[in-house]
């Protein structure tokens, strides 16, 4: 009877074990998912390595709004050499950051991309020349070497030399740029190509060797692609057609857009916070840099008419037909290039729950450039 009564008990136990190791986990399932289930792992492609251009989806990973939305999200780094489109559409990643031209020309190729959400509002792009060289237009950069990056980068500039009159494969030499300004501050191109969130910084950060002290604004010339009339979007995410008309899909595609939607507003309230969890995640550029990118990204993204990531149908299309005019697509995008529900659903979730999707409100601060960006 004692054998038996021992035998009950442990078998007990071990019922009660394996419940513990079912069930017993479900409150923390349930808090990572709302509903007992595992995070859905998905993957975000950046355009870039790791820097505070991608700030927004950094916080969102930080303060667990990816968490609570059920996702558990790799952010997977770029660089000068990836396409973030065939990452995509070689299925490593779900979603990926890239310029809205970039994206048109991949599907002028009859590739299925679609951007579901427009997280800046402006174009960042310029081309940078020394003041000496007298060369203050694209239209004077023939017969020069110009610089710039490859892989989708190109279009702004390319559109910017065909509206002068220039074949980017014959009328200047392209010079395929690396991450860093050295090609420029080499004096090894005539011009190179500079976002105003980095490399422009990255120039203003060198001391110059003549004077001891650093490179000023007015040792430069700053030719931004909108003042040349061929700035286009930048910095939208994109999704492959055939994943994004999965209904299951499109529903993970709202909570990664409420997020890090979440996480952009958080990054423009919370400037300095942003910047450092950008710094912990391991850039190549330091905190003073971080600190100017952080200031010119949010100056890209806000304020945001729609509500941040809701793409505007008429910079869209001034997007579509600078494309087309240019040469950096062959014919009109069909209709289905983007989508904004998904996005809108998102914004009005986080909206409701008191999130300022507008920023109506915001101004740019000044930023003091720090050498070497440290």
């Amino acid at each position: 009877m004692k054998r038996r009564f021992m035998l009950g008990a442990l078998l007990a136990l071990v019922v009660s074990a394996l419940a513990a190791g079912c069930g017993g986990s479900s409150k923390s399932s349930e808090s990572d998912n709302g509903g007992g289930s595992a995070k859905k792992k998905v993957t975000l492609q950046l355009k870039w390595v790791t820097q505070a251009q991608f700030a927004g989806y950094y916080a969102a990973k930080e303060k667990g709004y990816y968490d609570e939305e059920g996702l558990d999200v790799n952010l997977k780094v770029g660089g000068p050499s990836i396409t973030p489109e065939q990452v995509v559409l070689g299925k490593q990643a779900e979603f990926g950051i890239d310029w809205l031209p970039s994206l048109l020309a991949s599907r002028d190729k009859g590739q299925d991309l679609v951007n579901i959400a427009q997280v800046f509002g402006k174009s960042g792009m310029t081309e940078l020349t020394w003041k000496d060289s007298n060369i203050t237009s694209i239209a004077q950069m023939k017969g020069k070497k110009v610089g710039v990056w490859c892989c989708g980068n190109e279009n702004e500039l390319y559109a910017a030399l065909n509206k002068n009159g220039m074949d980017p494969k014959k009328d200047v030499t392209i010079v395929n740029q690396p991450f860093d300004m050295n090609l420029f501050l080499n004096r090894q191109v005539d011009a190179a190509a500079a976002m105003t969130y980095n490399e422009l910084a990255q120039v203003l950060e060198t001391k110059n060797p003549k004077t001891g002290k650093l490179y000023q604004p007015s040792d430069i010339n700053v030719i931004k692609m909108d003042d040349a009339g061929t700035g286009m979007l930048e910095d939208g995410v994109f999704v492959r057609g055939d994943w994004i008309a999965d209904k299951d899909n499109q529903e993970t595609a709202k909570k990664f857009l409420a997020a890090s939607f979440k996480g952009w507003i958080y990054c423009r309230d919370h400037v300095d916070e942003c910047t450092q969890i950008v710094l912990d995640n391991g850039p190549t550029l330091g905190k003073g840099h971080q600190t100017w990118m952080m200031n010119e990204i949010n100056a890209l993204a806000w304020p945001s008419k729609n509500g941040i990531g809701v793409m505007d149908k008429a910079d869209y299309e001034q997007t579509a037909e600078i494309a087309k005019q240019f040469g950096v697509i062959s014919k009109e995008p069909s209709t289905d290039a983007y989508r904004t529900d998904l996005a809108q659903d998102a914004v009005d979730e986080i909206s409701a729950e008191g999130s300022d999707v507008n920023g109506n409100d915001y101004k740019k601060p000044a930023v003091k450039v720090t050498p070497k960006g440290a």
